[in-house]
């Protein structure tokens, strides 16, 4: 039977682990949107060298993150939704595209909020407008991001 996934429920069924897992709660789940956190690491094994004696998060991580933040929880939901639980469990949600403008930079130990609204969802394709923005509420990046759910 299709149901509508908790953020609790959402964020145990984001597939990615330690050490590539940027999410760290899901603060807000419905048909329409995904609000997720993430704190990162002071001691991830990256800042070493990007960059020495001036860490920063790189931006193909800051995307990863918009897209474990924002567009997996959402299409989870909207599969869950859709499917009973079995069927739903045959999908995997992969990243597929996107379009991101970078603004400012992201610190190690700082915390970022991203922000995931629908655009469209159809043959199991969702894309969405997101922004990430520090915990003190500075812009990140914004742009479109889009998942696809194909077969596991």
């Amino acid at each position: 039977m299709a149901r509508l996934l908790t953020p609790a429920e959402a964020l145990a069924l984001v597939p990615q682990r330690e050490p590539f897992r940027f999410v760290d709660e899901i603060l807000e789940l419905d048909d329409e949107r995904a609000v997720g956190a993430y704190r990162w690491p002071e001691g991830a094994a990256f800042y070493a060298g990007h960059f020495p004696g001036h860490p920063v998060t790189p931006g193909v991580l800051l995307l990863e993150c918009m897209a474990q933040c924002a567009v997996v929880p959402l299409a989870l939901r909207l599969t869950h939704r859709d499917l009973d639980d079995a069927e739903a469990a045959k999908l995997h949600t992969f990243f597929s595209d996107a379009s991101v403008e970078f603004c400012q930079v992201v610190r190690p130990g700082e915390r970022v909020v991203t922000v995931g609204r629908r655009i469209f969802w159809r043959r199991r394709k969702l894309q969405v407008e997101a922004e990430m923005r520090r915990e003190d509420g500075v812009l990140v990046c914004s742009g479109r991001l889009a998942g696809l759910g194909v077969p596991a």
